[in-house]
This record gives structure tokens, sequence and C-alpha cells, in this order.
């Protein structure tokens, strides 16, 4: 006899980040047993400070999933200002020469988060609040997690485990393949004397990308710098820091007027070998690619990704979930848009982020040519909005 009379899921979904809760969300009328297991107690909210640049695209998708209309603190980016520090070129996308109301979408973490919870009330999901997840093992015919809840150890199957949750389950298995950029991001909301409404700006400098995303009654600020650099950044007085963002970005927003907390993490690109490293079991988001933030195009790839994914198991059996031929299927679907954004984001971080004379004319003339070029601008933005599927 088979040991799938021992399934007691079709789907386990480890981490109700805003990529597993969007997966459960897409397969809400499959009819399909769901169990999401979220290390977060019950309305607990999210303590993530950052800020998310959603791309048009996955509001599109956010709207399928019914939840956009509940997402408060929206800011909307209608133009893309692309500059270089100490160099002639720039490039210019806007969002009414594609034919959209918008390129992009600026909110909090936590409001997409709170968002997402509460469209997953209105699912048939299962939701297991609290329950950490300790081990996970892909068998011939469904994969095993192991969890604790309570205080108490519980094990579980279903016919697939999607890993949203960072990938750290299986990391000490199936290494990832890690890219240390040497960098860091300081982020922090600052506020200017002269606003431009609707505009973000990406400023690249030979430290690295510097970016102004609109928000409220000013910007979130992502500046990448130096490990070193960025931790002695973290400790200085406003006045200094005001002063050499003054310096680096230029007048485009008038003066700088305040900044918030400020915090910081490192950056690199954190890459799974596989989608799918065993049986059963699938890595969804920065369980399969963590990306530079130069581009914005991290958690967009991950949406994309449950999307995908969702549309996948649709088109399946039951008794075809999570079986080999699925997640061929899947990893099919994903390898175009996976690794032409993975190759996306660490082109722009080599060829931007330094200071050699000799690519600085070339980095130049290539922002000129985007500019001036239609087709070459909409091949770029239709990228950043859609994916290389789009």
């Amino acid at each position: 006899m088979s040991r799938q009379t021992n399934v007691q899921h079709d789907i386990a979904i480890i981490g109700g980040g805003p990529v597993g809760a969007a997966l459960a969300l897409a397969l809400r009328d499959s009819g399909l047993r769901i169990c999401l297991l979220e290390a977060r107690t019950p309305q607990t909210a999210s303590q993530d400070a950052r800020a998310l640049a959603l791309s048009y695209g996955s509001r599109l998708l956010l709207d399928r999933l019914k939840v956009w209309r509940h997402i408060q603190d929206i800011s909307a980016i209608r133009t893309i200002h692309i500059s270089q520090q100490k160099s002639f070129g720039r490039a210019l996308l806007r969002a009414a020469e594609l034919n959209v109301s918008e390129l992009g979408y600026v909110l909090p973490y936590p409001a997409l988060q709170s968002a997402l919870d509460l469209g997953l009330q209105d699912t048939a999901t299962h939701t297991l609040y609290g329950a950490q997840v300790t081990a996970l093992q892909g068998d011939r015919d469904y994969a095993s997690i192991y969890y604790t809840l309570d205080g108490a150890t519980h094990e579980m199957q279903a016919r697939i485990a999607v890993v949203a949750d960072g990938g750290k389950l299986l990391a000490a298995q199936h290494p990832p393949e890690v890219r240390d950029y040497g960098q860091s991001a300081l982020i922090t909301h600052i506020t200017c004397s002269a606003p431009v409404p609707h505009t973000a700006y990406e400023r690249f400098t030979p430290q690295g990308p510097l970016a102004l995303l609109p928000y409220k009654d000013g910007y979130e600020l992502v500046w990448t710098a130096p490990h070193q650099a960025a931790q002695e950044m973290l400790l200085w007085d406003d006045a200094t820091f005001l002063r050499t963002l003054q310096q680096q970005f230029g007048e485009r927003v008038g003066d700088f007027l305040s900044a918030a907390k400020r915090s910081c993490f490192p950056l690199g690109l954190k890459r799974a070998p596989q989608q799918t490293p065993q049986p059963h079991i699938v890595l969804l988001g920065n369980a399969a690619q963590t990306l530079h933030p130069v581009a914005g195009q991290g958690f967009n790839l991950g949406l994309r990704d449950a999307w995908d994914l969702a549309q996948v198991i649709l088109d399946a059996e039951t008794s075809a979930v999570g079986s080999e031929k699925m997640l061929a299927a899947y990893r099919a679907q994903r390898r175009t848009d996976r690794e032409a954004g993975i190759r996306f984001t660490d082109s722009l971080v080599r060829l931007f982020s330094n200071d050699m004379p000799v690519l600085s004319g070339a980095r130049a003339a290539a922002l000129t040519a985007l500019d001036c070029l239609p087709y070459a601008k909409k091949f770029v933005a239709k990228r950043m909005m859609f994916g290389a599927n789009g």
C-alpha cells in the first residue's frame, strides 16, 4: 500500500511572510488541503522596518489575490531617475511613456504583511501560528516536516513542502551559492526641502548605489557602502549624515532636512543551486534566491515564484502534486525569469559599483543610450515591472 495514506496535507507552506502567504492565497479556491506554518504568534505585527519597492506587475498579482485594496500607506512611483555620480549621462523612465499608470509603489513591509494576513482569514488554509520548523525531509512519496508548537514536538506529512522562510532549513544539506558584494545597505527615512512627487532616484556612486524612494513626506533611503563605512555612517550625527548625503546625491530634491532612525544590513547574492533540492520540496522567494536591492527585484521575483508555482499546482491532478513531473514543470516555468533576474541585478552591481575610469565613460554612454532609445527604455522598464516572462 502507498504511504500516501499517511499524508495529512496536500501542501505545507513553511513561512507565512508575503511570499508564503501569497502562495496560500493563490490556491484559495483549489480545494486542496493547505497548512501554513508560521513562527509568529497570532496578531503579532511584523517588526521589519524596511520599505518594499513593488513593481507594477506585483500590484497586478496582488489585485488578483484580492489583497491590494486592503493595503494602506502606498506611494506611487511614476518616474525613475537614473544617474551616475561625477559623470554625464542619465536616464528617465516614465510610466506615461510606457502606457501604464505607475511603474511601481513604495510601502512598509508591515502594511503588506497585514493585508495578506487579512486575506488569509477568508481562506480554508489551516495556519499554525507559533510553529517553529526544525527539520525537513523529502521522501519518495511525500515530505516530512518536523516542528515544535507550544513546547511539544510534532511531525507532519504533505505531498509538497514549500519553503518560503529564508531557506535556513536545508542550508547544511544543500549549501547555497553565496557572493559577498562587500557592501551593506543603510536604510532610513529622510525629508528634504523640494521633494519631487512620485519620482524615485537611483544614483550610482563608486562605493555603491544610492536610492531614494518616494514615501509620505519624503523618501525611503537605501544607501549602499562598504561594510565598515556603513557601520561608521550609523554613528554619524544627523548633521554629518545629511551633509555627506547631499554631497553624494546632489540637489535634485533640494536640501536634506532630517533623517529618522538608521539601520543596516549586509548585501550579497545567495542562490540555491536547485529550487527543488529534494523530492516533494520547493524553495520560494528568499529561500531560492536573495538579491542585491539595486533594482528592487528581490521580493517581486519571489512573488512571481509563488504565482507560477500556484498555477503549476492548479494544472496538476491532486495525486500528482509534488511529483517530479510537477516539480520539473515548475523549474521550467521559472528558469528564464529567475536566471534573468539574478543576472540583471548582479550585472548592475558589478558594472556600476566601482571607480574604474575605463568603465565610467561606458556607463555614462549606456545611460544616455537608454534615455534616447525608446526600444531599450521599454525593454528595461518591462523587465523591471514584469520580469523576463512578462
